[in-house]
């Protein structure tokens, strides 16, 4: 149960560490300009795909299956992220 508690705590703490990327990019430059929203947005991509791991290593057994559902969430992630930050996709969604 510690173990687990621990890894919770490093989701989090690492999905503040990824945000602080950008806050601290737009401390240096006009190039970086997002948003509370974006911020929002993006912590919640994060903590979810985190979270949504989390949840997949406590129920599922089998490390093969571990891995690739892990896998899948990430690429899930990723292309979420792509899709709003450049539209990849073509959505109304779409971030350009």
């Amino acid at each position: 149960m510690i173990t687990q508690n621990k890894r919770l705590l490093g989701i989090v703490f690492t999905v503040a560490l990824l945000l602080l990327v950008p806050l601290i990019a737009m401390q240096f430059t006009d190039e970086v300009k997002w948003t509370s929203f974006d911020f929002a947005v993006a912590g919640s991509l994060l903590l979810g795909a985190g979270l949504l791991c989390e949840l997949t290593l406590r129920v599922v057994k089998k490390t093969e299956y571990r891995l690739a559902l892990c896998a899948v969430i990430l690429v899930a992630l990723l292309v979420v992220w792509a899709e709003l930050a450049v539209g990849i996709f073509g959505t109304r969604f779409a971030g350009s």
